[in-house]
């Protein structure tokens, strides 16, 4: 067996705020718990809830670490006790409650999914979150259907370049917003049916002309909640992943939820618990990393830095001008 060293290099954030309160430091390498397998980090995705955290808004579970990143990959060098499906230097990739930009971290295996056959780990790192999110949000909370319409904002957004094959390849009808022209035509070549740059087209109005929709994916919140509730059709679900703008409104009438019998639902992954984490793993491997592994979904990979430069990352993610992932390279 290979002796690990005892400390590693992680990213940690040593003031809150602007992107260069994140320093890179040293680390003791953490040890797995019971359940738990160690990993030594080859990639790790840089997501929205990192910048949150930076910022002191979005604050670990009480028992994850402290250091930002909920997605890796790389290869299990350790385990703790009652991990039986799981062996010693075989690849995963895994969603994490934190930890991830660090050259090694622990994850609870339940929460640890095989790598899709063709992946690198730097693609595989990056499908993670996301499919983690969109199952749960669009097909399990949100209910959709083939044949139903989904609006799906920030298309162009990790998340919302997973949202849009997903959706597709289980036979919806898929319209998206994203700030530009060339972020539209990006959305447009994954599948998107119609997309409209909110820059020069109101989507509400563009909603109506197209029959509007019976899902909504929304990570903006403010001004467009209520905006949102004017695109649904009757039965309409509107899902909650995110509040880009503030989450208190001041001004919503909740009238079309009774009269359109709408459904409004949220949530977010990090708090929940191991085993709700793992019934949606189980559904990844059954319904979608088998898209992934016939092609039909394709990561999307926009910039990848080393984990030094942790902190140019998260200025690319803040200036909203990347298509798809930003990723770390941990080792």
């Amino acid at each position: 067996m290979t002796t690990l060293p005892s400390t590693m290099k992680a990213v940690e954030i040593k003031d809150f705020g602007p992107p260069e309160g994140l320093q890179l430091t040293e680390r003791s390498i953490p040890v797995p718990n019971d359940g738990e397998v160690l990993i030594r980090v080859s990639h790790a995705g840089v997501n929205r809830p990192d910048v949150m955290q930076r910022l002191g808004g979005y604050p670990p579970p009480p028992v994850a670490s402290d250091i930002p990143g909920l997605e890796i990959s790389g290869e299990i060098v350790s385990k703790g006790n009652k991990v039986d499906s799981l062996r010693i230097g075989e690849t995963v990739c895994a969603l994490v409650s934190g930890g991830g930009y660090a050259e090694y971290c622990t994850a609870p295996a339940p929460q640890c999914l095989p790598i899709p056959k063709g992946f690198t780990l730097e693609q595989a790192a990056s499908v993670v979150e996301t499919s983690y999110t969109v199952w749960t949000n669009v097909f399990t909370r949100g209910r959709l259907q083939a044949n139903e319409t989904i609006l799906i904002h920030g298309g162009s957004s990790g998340i919302g370049t997973t949202a849009i094959q997903l959706a597709k390849a289980f036979g919806a009808r898929v319209i998206v917003t994203a700030g530009s022209d060339a972020k539209c035509a990006v959305c447009n070549d994954l599948g998107a049916d119609r997309s409209i740059n909110y820059q020069d087209e109101d989507f509400v109005e563009v909603m109506k002309s197209e029959g509007g929709a019976d899902v909504i994916l929304d990570m903006v919140g403010g001004p467009y909640m209520q905006r949102n509730l004017n695109c649904l059709n009757v039965e309409g679900r509107l899902c909650q992943i995110a509040f880009l703008q503030p989450p208190v409104v001041e001004k919503f009438n909740f009238l079309k939820m009774l009269t359109m019998r709408l459904t409004l639902t949220g949530s977010t992954l990090r708090p929940r618990t191991v085993e709700q984490k793992a019934e949606i793993a189980e559904d990844l491997k059954k319904y979608v990393w088998p898209l992934y592994e016939n092609g039909k979904i394709k990561p999307v990979l926009y910039k990848t830095f080393p984990l030094e430069k942790a902190c140019e990352a998260h200025v690319l993610m803040e200036s909203s001008k990347h298509i798809g992932k930003i990723m770390l390279n941990c080792n």
